[in-house]
């Protein structure tokens, strides 16, 4: 992918993401607490307890990142069963309140395995030019601080296993609610190896640097 075309899809995606950013502002956090007693099963009260391994970490996350995704779930367009049957009576104003909730708790802190650093770092700061595999820094910043206005995702500190089981769904098409197709244009191109380092290097990240 050359550096025009993820230009290119950069630029859609926070053209895309206007409405959504629009949207998610409405929500109201001190509505969303009462509306979360499903979620907290898995979730947390906070969004980051890990009551259930492999679960994502939602609190700190941008509120039109949530927005969508919430969305998406409800629809279908982003497959999770549990989480569509929990979301079927919720409508946009609940599903912005929740996503302003969580965006408004703590962002999760983790750490990355000395042994997938060098690899991690390298994918994630510069990519893999012979591949064709963009920087993840590109849309989600050095500190893996993400992009609100796009509607791209904070990564520090979220779960390892999580980011794992994300990053082979891209890979793999069984999940494709990404933005232009940005996800899966470069993770189609990633082996194993080179997704288990990545996962384990974001969680290290820290937005705050």
């Amino acid at each position: 992918m050359n550096r025009f075309i993820l230009a290119t899809m950069m630029v859609i995606g926070i053209v895309l993401g206007t409405s959504t950013s629009a949207l998610a502002q409405l929500g109201d956090a001190a509505a969303g607490s009462q509306k979360i007693i499903a979620c907290n099963a898995c979730h947390g009260q906070n969004g980051n307890q890990m009551l259930i391994p492999g679960t994502a970490k939602i609190g700190g996350q941008h509120a039109q990142y949530l927005y969508k995704q919430l969305q998406d779930i409800k629809a279908g367009t982003r497959e999770i069963t549990l989480m569509a049957g929990q979301l079927a009576n919720f409508n946009d104003q609940d599903l912005a309140d929740i996503a302003a909730y969580y965006a408004s708790q703590p962002a999760p802190i983790g750490a990355a395995q000395p042994d997938a650093l060098e690899l991690g770092q390298a994918l994630y700061r510069s990519g893999n030019a012979e591949l064709g595999v963009a920087a993840c820094t590109a849309c989600h910043s050095p500190t893996g601080a993400g992009n609100a206005g796009a509607a791209y995702p904070a990564l520090s500190g979220q779960d390892p296993a999580y980011i794992e089981t994300q990053l082979r769904a891209f890979r793999e098409g069984s999940r494709n609610n990404d933005l232009a197709s940005v996800m899966r244009a470069n993770i189609e191109r990633l082996t194993d190896a080179e997704i288990q380092a990545l996962s384990s290097y974001v969680s290290g990240l820290r937005a705050a640097e």
